[in-house]
């Protein structure tokens, strides 16, 4: 893992539909002279390799957080949620507000003390965020606007050196994975065609991948995402035994034929593996719709879409290494 670039592209803010900083820092971080393209609704790609087999790989660039929506005479700001943001995590929270320059303000979303809470309505709650404005004009004068956005402020900490807590590891973890492989692929050219795609909108609905797949046409896919536990109905799937191939989740289904090869394949070179069910989805669906096989690659990620996304480091490493070995056998895959 390299942990400076991954961290790097965490810190880097980007909500759904305003993905343009991720997009922008993915550009800096491909190998010297790869060329990629970027469609209409801002998708990243890259083509590497020539062959009558092509497969996919895909990430996702935004990251859940807040929309502004006004500016209230008092000087704070009204939002609403962009993607699963619980509302527990909202009172009491750290944001770094950014501007449409790109600027970083930062703010606050406040609670009312339990001492002062009454009876009726007030439960503590304040749903705005204070930027330290008493008024419309001065926040107008720190550069922030109706549509600008928010996010959790970030920390990083290491967990007994295995473990990585952080905001945003979804799915900046798979974004960079694949620039792991755009590395590793530049320098030895695959004996296939090898699209990565790192998208837009996924938490939203996964109309950045909806795009990709009108345009593409893959013999297989592999959407690189999270996979949450640990809950229930993850069963014994837990950081730190492997990758997980995302075999169900609330709105598909894997191919079991696919996942069989790759199960053969990591099973051949000594690649731990996990398999199970989660919730959720990921950017296979639109290309299950387009009849592409499709196994999701993840990570098992505790405390998905809080402020301490947890993975476990040996698996971000062993996953590469299954990513990099179904890129040198894409034959005994998907044929």
């Amino acid at each position: 893992m390299d942990f400076d670039r991954l961290t790097e592209l965490v810190f880097v803010p980007g909500i759904s539909g305003r993905e343009e900083l991720v997009r922008q820092k993915i550009g800096e971080m491909l190998p010297s002279g790869m060329d990629y393209s970027e469609d209409r609704l801002g998708n990243l790609s890259v083509i590497i390799g020539e062959g009558d087999t092509t497969i996919g790989f895909a990430a996702h660039m935004d990251e859940i957080g807040l929309l502004i929506t006004g500016i209230e005479e008092n000087g704070t700001l009204s939002f609403r949620k962009v993607g699963g943001v619980l509302d527990e995590l909202l009172p009491g929270r750290h944001m770094d507000v950014i501007t449409s320059s790109g600027e970083v303000v930062e703010g606050v979303i406040g609670v009312v003390p339990p001492h002062l809470r009454g009876s009726g309505s007030e439960n503590g709650q304040m749903q705005v965020i204070d930027v330290g404005a008493q008024s419309v004009e001065e926040v107008q004068d720190m550069g922030i606007k109706v549509m600008d956005y928010a996010v959790f402020r970030k920390q990083v900490s290491i967990l007994r050196e295995h473990y990585i807590a952080v905001r945003a590891l979804d799915d900046r973890f798979g974004c960079s994975l694949l620039l792991d492989l755009a590395q590793v692929l530049s320098r030895k050219k695959p004996n296939c065609r090898i699209v990565l795609s790192w998208t837009v909108q996924e938490e939203i609905g996964l109309y950045g991948a909806h795009a990709v797949s009108n345009c593409q046409d893959l013999d297989a896919f592999f959407p690189v995402d999270s996979f949450g536990c640990c809950s229930r109905l993850t069963g014994s799937v837990k950081p730190g035994q492997g990758p997980v191939l995302r075999m169900s989740d609330s709105r598909s289904l894997a191919s079991y034929e696919l996942s069989q090869r790759v199960i053969r394949l990591a099973n051949q070179k000594k690649i731990p593996l996990q398999y199970g069910a989660t919730g959720g989805g990921t950017d296979g669906i639109p290309f299950v719709q387009k009849g592409v096989r499709m196994v999701p690659l993840a990570l098992a990620m505790k405390y998905l879409h809080s402020e301490t996304e947890c993975l476990h480091v040996d698996d971000y490493d062993n996953l590469f290494n299954l990513m990099q070995e179904i890129c040198r056998d894409p034959e005994g895959i998907v044929r």
